[in-house]
């Protein structure tokens, strides 16, 4: 029966594989619950700073903003937002995949890029391919925290203001629902008059602010433009989460298949061994 204790063994095994991928499950679960919830309560600030800074921008058409103007620059940048874990199906691959053809599009454009990665993966493909890494946030856990992201994207925004970049976009994974993610890439700069419109309501609002509407706009715009990419690294996490309970939940149900499947097999091999010996034992008593 050495057969049949080998088989016992890798069923053992593939039954431990089997509790730590449903327990993986479970946890990406929980977690993904709180990353939908804080990536929903993200958008309305995104969504006011958006109409404040339009409506004093229409107050104020004399004044645009660096961010809204357009530079002729032969230089692009890409925020490239991955996880820095891994067990989350392919969503880290498309996202890269989409990355690749933008690069390739912007080199035989002429256009060369300074890359900003956020996530681990990211920062290693971009390592691989030989791009241009200007700054980088890895290890940002489970809660994304906008002050560690101010300071890699700046590099990227000081440089579209001082007019070194002609445009600046950001790949990551929009989030759709638990089972269906898309892997985007969105220009971020320069931001175009259709997107930074005020809501039409009924009510024309007159803002009162201090100092001066210059200063105000230029800060707004900053914060605006942060929580884009706040937006998307939570957009990225929601679907992160997603993406590994729906990839441990696939394993967990592989590793039931592969059981029964072993189980057979020894089932059979054990029947084998047991037909051998009583035909061993008849023989040997019709030899007597």
């Amino acid at each position: 029966m050495a057969a049949g204790k080998e088989i016992r063994g890798k069923i053992k095994s593939v039954e431990n594989t089997k509790k730590i991928t449903k327990a993986m499950e479970m946890v990406a679960a929980s977690k993904m619950r709180k990353a939908q919830d804080r990536m929903l309560a993200a958008r309305p600030y995104s969504e006011k700073i958006r109409n404040i800074a339009a409506n004093l921008g229409q107050a104020n058409p004399e004044y645009e903003h660096p961010f809204m103007k357009v530079n002729d620059a032969k230089k692009a940048g890409v925020i490239v937002v991955t996880t820095d874990k891994g067990l989350c199906g392919g969503m880290n691959t498309n996202v890269l995949r989409v990355v690749t053809t933008k690069l390739r599009e912007m080199q035989d454009a002429g256009v060369s890029t300074d890359a900003v990665a956020i996530g681990g993966k990211g920062l290693g493909f971009l390592n691989r391919v030989g791009a241009k890494v200007v700054s980088h946030a890895t290890g940002l856990g489970d809660t994304p925290h906008l002050d560690k992201l101010i300071g890699p994207v700046k590099v990227l925004l000081d440089q579209y203001a001082e007019g070194k970049l002609s445009k600046v976009y950001v790949a990551y994974t929009r989030f759709i629902n638990t089972m269906k993610q898309e892997s985007v890439v969105e220009q971020l700069l320069p931001l175009s008059s259709e997107k930074l419109q005020a809501e039409k309501t009924g009510a024309s609002w007159e803002y009162i602010y201090e100092p001066d509407a210059q200063s105000v706009i230029d800060e707004l715009l900053v914060r605006y433009v942060e929580s884009l990419v706040y937006q998307a690294v939570a957009e990225n996490m929601a679907s992160e989460q997603s993406a590994r309970m729906v990839a441990m939940k696939a394993a967990t149900d592989n590793a039931g298949n592969v059981i029964s499947e072993l189980k057979l097999v020894y089932n059979k091999t054990r029947q084998a061994a047991i037909t051998t010996e009583l035909s061993e034992i008849v023989a040997g008593a019709a030899a007597v």
